[in-house]
Parts: C-alpha cells; structure tokens; sequence
C-alpha cells in the first residue's frame, strides 16, 4: 500500500519528460463511484468536488491516495493555491470524522514541500474555511495550501497592528466557555488515538 501511495505521488510530482503532455496534467480525476473506490452514496450530485472526485469535471491533479486528492484551486489566490479534498462528501470540518481530517492533514508538509519549492516560494498559508461566514463558498471540507512569498501582501490583515492579549476578565471568560463547550463533547472524542 505504501510503495503504491510513493508511486502515484510521484507520478504526479515528476511526470516523464521536462514538459508532460497536456493532457496527462489537465484531466478528470481517475477515481470513480465504483464501490471499490468511492462509495457514491457518500458523493453528492451537485458538489464540484464530488464531481471531480467521481471524474466528471476536469482538475489539475497534484496528489491522490484513497482518502484524499490534492488540485489546483481554479480561482487561485497566488500562483500554486491548491486544496486537499476528501474522496467523501463531507459539508463542514465539524462532520468530517478525523481520521479523514487526519489523512488530509498527514499529507500538507509533503504536499506544501513541493508547492513551496515548485512555486520559488519562502513559505505558506494553511486554510480552512468553515462555514459561510468564515468565506466557505464549496460545502465540501477541503483544506487550501496557499505559497507565499516575502511581502506579496495577500492579506490586508498582515497590515494591521496586532494586539497583545490583555489576561483579564474577559479573556478569562472566554477561555471557561470553550473548556466549558469541550466538556459537553462524548469523552471519545477527546481521547487521542494511540
């Protein structure tokens, strides 16, 4: 299994030749609604990440192992944005199960290695939108990788002066209302695996 995930990454990360066939880089994704593969009943008929999942919408692929595929984001915000998809439909990060969170975020220092280097840039962003106010506009948990460069000004906010949390009250309330919410959560969740 793991000899098979090294292959197919590097299938992807070095293609024969200095300049791949276009058609080996611009294609459908090779993963379909077959049981084998993707359970369709997991898919949804309308999302576009299901779309290119089951292989009806073309993608730039980057990655893909059986939970997950990395592409191009068609609507890039820099030069390299990609996104870590899961093989299954899942609206929000909060009804993603973490194993499936886990296999998305095991492959980001491979993945982003080779964005950052490819792309010549310093760094990058790890993203997630959850939810329509936080900008999610696909409802379909993917996770954007998004190179950087030394003063590119992507964010406006890397502009803004950032304050220094003032430990009073406040704070101190915020921080018994999430301990509070973390309480209410089944036990199992909050064990880690071992």
């Amino acid at each position: 299994m793991e000899a098979r995930r090294l292959a197919i990454l590097c299938s992807h990360l070095n293609p024969s030749g200095p300049y791949p066939a276009r058609d080996s880089i611009l294609r459908v994704s090779d993963c379909s609604s077959s049981e084998d593969k993707v359970e369709s009943s997991n898919l949804q008929n309308d999302c576009v990440f299901c779309k290119i999942v089951r292989g009806e919408s073309p993608c730039l692929k980057l990655y893909e192992d059986d939970m997950c595929l990395c592409i191009l984001d068609t609507s890039p915000l820099i030069h390299g944005h990609s996104l870590i998809i899961p093989k299954l439909h899942y609206p929000t990060l909060e009804e993603t199960p973490p194993s499936v969170v886990a296999a998305m975020c095991s492959k980001v220092p491979l993945i982003s290695n080779a964005i950052v280097k490819a792309t010549d840039s310093d760094s990058f962003n790890l993203l997630v939108n959850n939810g329509a106010a936080a900008g999610q506009v696909i409802f379909h948990t993917h996770i954007h990788i998004i190179p950087r460069k030394e003063r590119d000004c992507l964010w406006t906010s890397e502009s803004l002066h950032r304050h220094t949390l003032k430990l009073d009250k406040e704070a101190s309330q915020l921080a018994s209302r999430v301990r509070e919410q973390l309480c209410r959560l089944p036990e199992e969740q909050l064990v880690q695996p071992s």
